[in-house]
């Protein structure tokens, strides 16, 4: 499998409501998240396994070929279809040509239409004078996306059977399966069994499942003549209706409008058009320059970001990667500013500002929202403040004409009232901070902010088994204090008194964190609330107090020397480690169990979205010269932008291994990943001279 163009790879196709379809290059399912169908029934979250894949095969010249593949207990591959793949790309959506014994082409397509709960299926011969006969058996599930399904009885494969279209209902009180067909449609039910999934027995998990199929689709196709086509959709949400007409009418709108929009994207390159990505002469000719010129680019990633803003309610939010995230607190605000920001979306940057800072309590802002329509969850000190940095990015640019300009948002305009509630949340989360609120976050009498109560885990280092905070950093944490700082400073222009109270902090802050010892800062001072207990061990946080946020706590020589310590002991090409490797309890290695995993997970794991602070940090301390920027591009920027093409295709993971070769691990599409690569290159790293 892994000799087929990068077999194992995963491509990603989100609805823009929470839902999406993905899988791998070589067709075999290896997480319990890769399907066809899966849908949100309240968007974002309460997120539903409909549709798992297709068995598929097709006969031509009297032989029959398999143009899917599967993965059985105990790790049988049956059908193996990837040997007939001659090449995949993923732009502008999933696209596959399979060449047969017989030399015929056959070119199968998989894509999302933005805002609806669908995907749709194609097939069409490549090949001049061959007819092909193409049957292909739905695999569906119906399930919690998070859970494995079972064979068992109370599963209906009764349908509701119309021209061209066939509805299934398997269990009651579970979304519609419905589909549009431009063949014809069999009942003929039968299960599937056993179905491994190889990563999900990676990570320690269940990892076997039954799928139920309940008849099949066949076609017959030739060259010239109408492709097949199946649209799989749902019930939910209910107002978002496919267009009127047959599957090949229906199918040709949603192309169109779908290859129009992602045109339309910040970063879209000519040529990226439907019908198995092939494009005039001309336009080849133009993507080959750009290419070329560029020697590697971003403008991918810039595609990308579009996958992670989602619906919530009538506005907008951000899903912290896929395939198990649902919208973050913290993970939001990070990204927004290179998801939205720094690619011109400053639409939906004011809707996603605005929607959370109506979610407020005591000053707090949630750090997630969970996934079936439970209260939102309160347990972050720094989702707040990081709001505060996000909010001031915002506010800066669309009070800059120059900026909207820059990144293709010329004329945009912000309410005074809707600036207003953004400011006032700001305010708001500061002076709860600053008197004391939950959690055991305060202000303390130097100043600085304290949080944490036993060993809650309120910072990003949040990995919790069993209840037990695998990374406690109680007390007060290095880059909770930057943050801290930059939003007094921030905030101080709307409540003055803001600035005494970051003037204060920040003299503290540089008589308290300095590790004279290794030349950096503590990572925690007062741990566990015990005056004078401090946390030496060496961790990538204290980089917060010379880059990522807009102003540096630390400068000078010390500056120069957190740099250096980090850039030695914690930069990997896949971003900065969690913990240095001669520090005790480092795991250099990302795997195993649960409990395995998350012990790793801040202790050695690298994490690709540390690269923004590490990078400006950088620059920072070497005058922020021209030269220093080109040299960090290359240096920093390009292994993760080019490690696009292993892992999730398209974007970056969300963790990778702390050992080489620094395997990507995790999400393999990460919101903040993507983000901090994308602010880097529209903004921090821009030439301005």
């Amino acid at each position: 499998m892994e000799r087929v163009f990068g077999g194992e790879a995963e491509w990603l196709e989100p609805d823009g409501l929470g839902g999406f379809a993905s899988g791998t290059v070589s067709g075999v399912r290896t997480r319990r998240y890769h399907a066809l169908l899966l849908a949100a029934r309240t968007p974002p979250t309460d997120r539903f396994v409909l549709v798992n894949g297709l068995e598929v095969w097709a006969e031509s010249g009297g032989e029959e070929y398999p143009l899917c593949a599967h993965s059985y207990e105990p790790g049988v591959i049956h059908p193996t279809g990837f040997k007939w793949i001659e090449s995949f790309t993923p732009d502008p959506w999933p696209t596959w040509v399979y060449k047969l014994d017989d030399r015929t082409r056959i070119c199968c397509e998989v894509f999302v239409p933005r805002g609806r709960a669908a995907c749709v299926v194609t097939w069409r011969v490549m090949t001049e004078g061959r007819e092909v006969a193409l049957r292909a058996r739905p695999l569906l599930t119906v399930r919690g996306y998070h859970h494995l399904h079972a064979e068992n009885g109370s599963f209906s494969f009764l349908a509701e059977v119309g021209e061209g279209r066939v509805t299934w209902r398997p269990y009651w009180g579970t979304p519609r399966v419905r589909a549009m067909f431009s063949g014809t449609y069999e009942p003929n039910p039968d299960w599937f069994r056993s179905f491994l999934y190889s990563r999900e027995r990676e990570r320690g998990l269940d990892a076997n499942e039954d799928c139920a199929s309940p008849g099949e689709f066949r076609f017959v196709m030739q060259r010239g003549e109408p492709e097949a086509v199946l649209i799989f959709s749902t019930d939910t949400p209910p107002d978002r209706a496919l267009p009127e007409g047959g599957a090949l009418e229906v199918v040709a709108v949603l192309r169109e409008r779908e290859a129009a929009r992602r045109a339309a994207l910040p970063g879209a390159l000519p040529g990226a058009l439907p019908g198995g990505g092939r494009a005039t002469r001309k336009a080849r000719k133009a993507r080959s320059t750009e290419a070329e010129s560029a020697h590697w680019s971003t403008a991918g990633l810039a595609r990308a970001a579009d996958a992670y803003v989602v619906q919530r309610g009538l506005a907008s939010s951000i899903i912290a990667g896929y395939p198990w995230f649902t919208d973050w607190g913290r993970d939001t605000f990070i990204a927004m500013r290179g998801l939205c920001l720094a690619t011109g979306r400053l639409e939906t940057a004011r809707q996603i500002l605005i929607e959370w800072s109506r979610a407020q309590v005591g000053g707090l802002l949630p750090n997630r929202f969970p996934d079936a329509g439970e209260e939102p969850e309160f347990h972050s000190v720094d989702a707040a403040l990081w709001y505060v940095q996000a909010a001031h990015d915002f506010l800066a640019m669309a009070a800059d004409a120059r900026a909207q300009s820059a990144v293709g948002a010329a004329g945009f305009a912000l309410s005074s009232g809707d600036a207003k509630l953004i400011r006032r949340t700001c305010v708001r989360a500061l002076e709860a901070y600053a008197a004391g609120t939950a959690l055991g976050i305060g202000m303390d009498a130097d100043g600085l902010l304290a949080c944490g109560e036993g060993d809650s885990s309120l910072t990003w280092m949040d990995a919790r088994v069993d209840g037990k905070a695998m990374t406690p950093r109680v007390g007060k944490p290095v880059e909770i204090q930057a943050l801290w700082i930059n939003g007094l400073k921030l905030a101080a222009a709307d409540e003055p008194r803001l600035a005494q109270l970051a003037a204060r902090a920040e003299a503290s802050f540089a008589a308290r964190f300095w590790n004279k010892d290794k030349g950096c800062l503590f990572d925690v001072v007062d741990v566990g609330h015990a005056s004078g207990e401090m946390d030496d061990r060496l961790r990538p946080n204290q980089l917060f107090a010379v880059g990522g946020l807009t102003h540096a706590v630390v400068s000078g020589k010390r500056a120069r020397a957190i740099v250096d310590v980090c850039e030695r002991e914690l930069l990997t090409p896949m971003g900065m480690r969690t913990l240095g490797p001669g520090e005790p309890g480092y795991i250099g290695t990302y795997g195993g169990g649960p409990l395995e995993r998350d012990g790793a997970y801040h202790n050695g794991t690298a994490w690709p979205w540390l690269i923004g602070p590490f990078v400006e940090a950088w620059v920072r301390v070497r005058g922020g010269k021209a030269s220093a920027k080109r040299e960090a591009r290359e240096r920093f920027v390009r292994p993760l932008v080019e490690s696009v093409a292993a892992h999730g295709l398209g974007h970056i993971a969300e963790i990778a291994d702390g050992d080489e070769p620094w395997t990507p691990r995790g999400c393999p599409f990460q919101a903040w990943s993507v983000g901090e690569v994308l602010r880097l290159d529209r903004v921090v790293l821009v030439d301005r001279t």
